[in-house]
């Protein structure tokens, strides 16, 4: 079965990461989810999110995909940290998925892994960005990287990552379930 690590930051777009969370499970997926630091996480807009445990523990594990959620704030504390950005640039060179969607895409950029690549992400995210070409879809995959624009494309782009994951038979099947 795919395992998914599902990094959270103070300040990450709770829509976002729950929303990728819970489509990924009901796929059977195991998802991990992991605090930059110990303790409870909250959310752009005030809601408590508590991750099952800190990225420090889990940065030895392999994942077959990172995703990172959105949110100014949260997109920010990810690409501050050093760690996220090394298990990245691991992730990429061992041909593996990265994903990330509304800001959070700008860590990807920061780390120079969307160099040469089509990406999209939030209006304005990306626009200083010259060395990717910028989408407007609401979903882009290029190669191993995926990326999406903000709260609204949350689902498609967790049933995006299902797809990828598991294939067309399961994403269809948890669609339906959730009566799209």
């Amino acid at each position: 079965m795919a395992t998914v690590l599902v990094p959270l930051a103070h300040g990450c777009e709770e829509l976002e990461a729950v929303t990728i969370i819970d489509v990924l499970r009901r796929a059977g997926v195991t998802v991990v989810v992991a605090g930059l630091e110990a303790g409870p996480v909250t959310a752009s807009r005030g809601v408590v999110l508590l991750p099952e445990t800190t990225l420090e523990a889990v940065l030895d594990q392999d994942f077959d995909l990172v995703v990172l959620p959105g949110g100014l704030g949260g997109a920010e504390r990810l690409e501050a940290d050093r760690r996220i950005t090394a298990l990245l640039r691991r992730m990429t060179e061992q041909g593996r998925y990265v994903a990330a969607i509304c800001a959070a895409p700008r860590v990807l950029a920061k780390a120079g892994l969307l160099k040469d690549r089509e990406a999209t992400a939030y209006p304005g995210i990306l626009d200083s960005q010259t060395d990717l070409r910028l989408s407007s879809a609401a979903v882009v995959r290029d190669g191993t990287f995926i990326t999406s624009r903000g709260p609204g494309t949350a689902l498609d782009f967790a049933l995006t990552l299902i797809e990828l994951l598991c294939g067309r038979k399961q994403r269809d099947s948890v669609e339906a379930a959730l009566q799209r």
